[in-house]
């Protein structure tokens, strides 16, 4: 028996409680919060939990390997859309599209006339910050290196990272606090973990430069968001693009939605329909391999 949760908007808590008992397999989204009472509620038949993310933060894991319940997750399938959606970020930000938007609506000629925006080719440095996956270089570097001669500082603590690649990017390897100092875009698509916990806060935001433009893809718990707000609101640095805000979906009276220099969008890092499309096959296939015993194509 399978039991759909047939509607676009997110699964009551007490929906998902009733639905989950005595199932085999939970194919779920990032928006649902698999702790220990949903787990309790599924009871000792619940096998695996399939998610249609590539975050897991959701769900609570050790709980899980203490029940012998298999995670399936999605990585690699939604990096060319993040990828894209990141520089499409930077540039609504750092060109003020959405504030030029609203301005629009307005008629506001003023804005028209006085704005100066960003342009990412008018940097003296000509570098761009970042703290992402390999994907997101290649995208950037065929777009900016095409058309922007941008230059890249690049830092990444992952041993395995395949540093012969830096070269034909003309990539550079650097510390944090130097990347936070030197760059004029910082796009941030590190792992949510104890060591990134919060790491993008008050200290971070002072090291970097008062043009600098900040772009979040990676998760809300990497940013301090009071912080941020301090930051942008005192002009410490010059704007910010969130597509991961801690909580999910930012509640509508939260200061950072008063911000002209702050671009919120509601985690579409991944949402074009072929990507979309094809995380929830492999989540499917995951948990159907699960529940006949076969090996998961993305066990977490």
């Amino acid at each position: 028996k399978v039991d759909l949760w047939q509607s676009d908007d997110i699964i009551p808590r007490e929906t998902l409680i009733s639905k989950i008992k005595a199932k085999d397999g939970l194919l779920c989204l990032l928006t649902d919060k698999i702790d220990k009472e949903v787990l309790d509620s599924a009871g000792d038949r619940l096998q695996a939990v399939s998610t249609i993310s590539v975050g897991v933060d959701h769900i609570n894991r050790s709980e899980c390997t203490m029940r012998g319940i298999k995670i399936g997750y999605t990585p690699e399938v939604l990096t060319a859309a993040t990828a894209e959606f990141a520089v499409g970020l930077l540039l609504s930000t750092s060109r003020r599209i959405v504030e030029g938007t609203h301005a629009a609506k307005r008629s506001n000629s003023v804005f028209t006339a006085c704005v100066l925006v960003l342009l990412v080719d008018d940097k003296t440095t000509d570098r761009v910050g970042t703290i992402l996956i390999l994907r997101i270089a290649n995208f950037s570097h065929s777009y900016f290196f095409k058309y922007l001669c941008v230059q890249f500082i690049f830092f990444f603590n992952n041993n395995n990272f395949p540093f012969l690649k830096l070269k034909q990017w003309f990539v550079f390897v650097t510390s944090f606090p130097d990347l936070l100092r030197e760059s004029d875009f910082i796009i941030s698509c590190c792992s949510f973990n104890q060591s990134t916990d919060g790491v993008f806060d008050k200290e971070a935001f002072k090291q970097m430069k008062n043009s600098a433009i900040f772009v979040n893809i990676a998760r809300g718990g990497v940013v301090n968001q009071d912080d941020l707000y301090d930051a942008l609101s005192r002009n410490v640095i010059r704007g910010a693009g969130l597509d991961v805000t801690t909580p999910e979906p930012l509640p509508t009276d939260h200061p950072l939605f008063t911000l002209d220099n702050c671009v919120v969008t509601p985690h579409i890092g991944s949402a074009s329909e072929k990507t979309r499309t094809e995380m929830t096959m492999l989540a499917v296939e995951n948990l159907i391999c699960a529940l006949e015993n076969r090996a998961m194509p993305a066990q977490y």
